[in-house]
């Protein structure tokens, strides 16, 4: 199972891990893999690419994770704009696992 963790400091998503196959199919072959890793790359491009911050993004080969950390000071523009995103990305993932709840799972911590 995927399990997708949404970093909060009070109402602030701060960042997230992803964690895990989904093991909806085959490595390869797994729509649930591969709408989630779709979606993160999307985001950590919108982030540190499009809109130049420098979000910390740690990618662990072994046991198949991700995290996005958001920088502390973002500016009003930004952080607004983080938050819409970072919402966005929370809202479609809890979607996915209404559609797939054998294989993701996703918590606010």
């Amino acid at each position: 199972m995927t399990t997708v963790a949404f970093h909060l400091e009070g109402s602030r998503i701060v960042g997230f891990e992803v964690k895990g196959h989904s093991g909806y199919a085959d490595e390869g072959s797994d729509i649930v893999c591969a709408a989630v890793t779709s979606a993160v790359r999307l985001c950590e491009c919108t982030i540190n690419d499009v809109l130049g911050l420098e979000a910390s993004v740690k990618v662990r080969q072994k046991d198949a994770s991700i995290s996005l950390k958001l920088p502390g000071s973002l500016g009003q523009t930004n952080e607004s704009t983080c938050q819409a995103l970072l919402t966005a990305l929370m809202v479609y993932f809890t979607e996915l696992h209404e559609e797939y709840p054998e294989n993701i799972s996703v918590l606010e911590v």
